[in-house]
């Protein structure tokens, strides 16, 4: 199972349209990947929803996608808390994770994949290598959201294509 992670809680994302792009790419190339979007959930508690979560959608998966906007130079508090609050030892060992990063300025969240890839290390997830930053992703897609720049497509096609190999 592979699930993309849009990691932000913030509503009307741009991460969240990256991450259903990301669905879409996949679904033309035969696989299915759910979305698990951090929009409306509580992760600041654990409580009975937090461990539905946990037993519904982390464990069952074996690979992650995660779509990570730039957040003050990192990525967001709500994402790190989803690890912090979570059973770590027990439920993300020995997975797998791609990384893209996702702003409206230049850099394309860079810095924060970084931050990212070494907290996924920490609970024992392999990162592949081809971490994607998407810089002005505002202007490689139309308002409804769809990708309409050739070259964000082609590098996303690219990583998905190396990342579906690289799982076999």
């Amino acid at each position: 199972m592979i699930t993309i992670v849009s990691g932000t809680n913030r509503l009307g994302s741009n991460t969240l349209k990256v991450a259903k792009e990301y669905q879409r790419i996949l679904a033309e190339k035969g696989v299915t990947a759910a979305i698990f979007s951090l929009e409306a959930i509580n992760i600041m508690q654990r409580d009975a929803d937090f461990e539905k979560i946990e037993n519904d959608i982390i464990i069952p998966t074996r690979a992650f996608i995660f779509i990570v906007p730039e957040y003050n130079g990192s990525f967001p508090g709500v994402l790190k808390m989803l690890f912090d609050n979570s059973r770590s030892h027990e439920i993300w060992f020995n997975k797998e994770a791609l990384i893209t990063g996702n702003a409206t300025g230049r850099a394309g969240n860079l810095r924060g994949m970084d931050h990212l890839a070494d907290i996924l290390n920490y609970v024992k997830i392999t990162v592949h290598p081809n971490k994607l930053p998407l810089s002005t992703v505002n202007r490689l897609m139309d308002s409804e959201g769809k990708f309409t720049d050739t070259g964000a497509l082609n590098a996303i096609n690219n990583q998905l294509d190396e990342f579906l190999k690289w799982r076999k």
